[in-house]
């Protein structure tokens, strides 16, 4: 058996100010309607994450999701080319309006940063050298 495709499935306070969010770190939207915005991560195309409203996921069969405020339900980590690029990330996710919950720094032989989206979804962008 071979998996193709994974998606993640988030919670999005406001479609809107998502879309917005993704578009303006330069992600490519794969999918929107009135339920959902679904964004494209990483250059294979295989890992999609979809913002739904919360009325559309307190489906019992998805097991209603909703944003955690004061609490991490899962944070994505993003590969960075350089360090260079990790302190590019940190400024369009200022510009994006995102939140810098863990300033840049060295982290073993690494380099990264942590980000908050609108909705409080976590991310950490990292270099690392070799990966």
């Amino acid at each position: 058996m071979k998996t193709r495709l994974i998606w993640g499935n988030l919670v999005s306070g406001d479609l809107k100010k998502t879309a917005a969010f993704y578009t303006a770190l330069g992600f490519k939207q794969h999918h929107g309607s009135e339920e959902l915005v679904s964004f494209v991560f990483g250059e294979t195309s295989q890992f999609i994450i979809n913002f739904f409203t919360e009325e559309r996921l307190s489906n019992p069969v998805n097991g209603g999701l909703s944003i955690l405020k004061n609490a991490n339900e899962a944070i994505f980590s993003l590969s960075a080319d350089s360090r260079e690029e990790v302190d590019q990330w940190v400024e369009k996710v200022r510009k994006a309006g995102g939140t810098i919950f863990s300033e840049p720094q060295h982290y073993e032989q690494g380099y990264t940063f942590g980000f908050a989206d609108p909705d409080n979804h976590k991310f950490n962008i990292l270099y690392w050298p070799g990966m």
